[in-house]
Order: structure tokens, then C-alpha cells, then sequence
């Protein structure tokens, strides 16, 4: 029985660490800020939805995808390393007249990707999906998904805790938070390209 469980275990201790459910509150209750609650749910549900379909489908065909295009994972690292960082320039100082992104944006991107699923979950699911095996990496990243979902839902009591105005400062120091992401993502990848650039060399 501990054999058969083993796989589901070093499946699951990786992709939980990768994910970082807990890490990504702050950006999620910055970016639903203001967003009604059947709004903010429908926003759980695109970014969870968002996430799982893309780490399974990447779990599959994302060897072969690369392989096809070229394509390696410090490339994604810096691309959405730049997404993010817009991004989060552009939440640090909106336009007056600006309005907030709709839902299914917010929900999609980033909250759906890059921040749950991203570099680090989509490279973990491909290496243990070859070392563990499909099924006990596909139930482990359903299983940390489910617990993303509870921690979303679950975040309005942080926001009943901290009141309005401890949200507002808390949304500006998230704010940055993602941009010190964004940097640190594009500063792996570059250092990625570097390394494999002297590889080669």
C-alpha cells in the first residue's frame, strides 16, 4: 500500500511547492479588489479552470510542442516574466479614467497563468510526468488545484480582517510584490539562455 501511494507523494510535495497557493493570495485579493462576490467567484473558477486545463495539456504535449517550435522554458520564463511586469506597472499607477479588467481577463491572465500555473509548474509536471508516471501527476497537480480553489474562496476573511483601508495598502504592496516576481522570473530565464548559450559554445 506505501508503494502504491509513494508515486502520488513525490508527485504532489513538488507541484504543491511550485504552485505556492498561500505565496499568491496577496495578488488575488489586489487584483478581485473591488470585483462583486458572484464576480469574484466566477473569477476563481476561469483562473482554476485556466490553470489545470493548461498544466494537463502541457503535461501531455508539451515535450513535443517545444521540441516543434523551439522553444525552451527560460524562453517562457522571460516572456512571462515581461507580461507580468506590465502588468503590474500598469495596476501600480492606472490611468484615472481606467477601469478594471473584466472578470474573465483577470481570471485567465494572469491569475490562471502565469501565477498559478507558470514556468515552474509547467516544468515540474513535465519532468514527473516522465520520472512518476500521467496518472499520479495528473491526481497530484487536480489534487493542488483543489487546494488553490479553497484558499481563494476562502480569502475574504483576510479582507474582513484588514478592513478597507489595510486593503488598499496591502493591494499597493501586492502590487510591487508581482513586479519583484515578474523580475525574478525573467532574471531565471536570461540566466537560463546564458548558461545553455555557453553550453553550446
Amino acid at each position: 500500500m506505501t508503494d502504491f501511494f509513494r508515486p502520488y507523494l513525490l508527485s504532489f510535495i513538488p507541484i504543491f511547492v511550485s504552485v505556492n497557493a498561500i505565496g499568491i493570495l496577496p495578488i488575488f485579493l489586489s487584483l478581485t479588489d473591488g470585483i462583486s462576490a458572484s464576480g469574484k467567484r466566477r473569477t476563481i473558477y476561469i483562473s482554476i479552470s485556466t490553470a489545470t486545463l493548461l498544466a494537463l495539456a502541457f503535461m501531455f504535449a508539451g515535450r513535443g510542442i517545444l521540441l516543434l517550435m523551439g522553444i525552451t522554458v527560460a524562453d517562457f520564463r522571460v516572456a512571462g516574466g515581461i507580461l507580468l511586469l506590465v502588468l503590474s506597472v500598469s495596476l501600480l499607477f492606472p490611468k484615472e479614467n481606467e477601469q478594471k479588467k473584466a472578470d474573465q481577463d483577470v481570471g485567465a491572465f494572469p491569475l490562471g497563468t502565469p501565477l498559478i500555473t507558470g514556468p515552474a509548474v509547467l516544468t515540474t509536471v513535465l519532468v514527473l510526468s516522465g520520472i512518476r508516471g500521467f496518472v499520479p501527476t495528473a491526481v497530484s497537480l487536480i489534487l493542488n488545484m483543489a487546494i488553490v480553489l479553497l484558499v481563494f474562496l476562502k480569502a475574504d476573511l483576510m479582507t474582513r480582517v484588514m478592513g478597507r483601508t489595510g486593503m488598499k495598502a496591502f493591494s499597493k504592496v501586492a502590487h510591487i510584490l508581482l513586479a519583484a516576481i515578474a523580475v525574478t522570473m525573467m532574471r531565471k530565464g536570461i540566466v537560463e539562455i546564458i548558461r545553455m548559450g555557453l553550453g553550446e559554445g
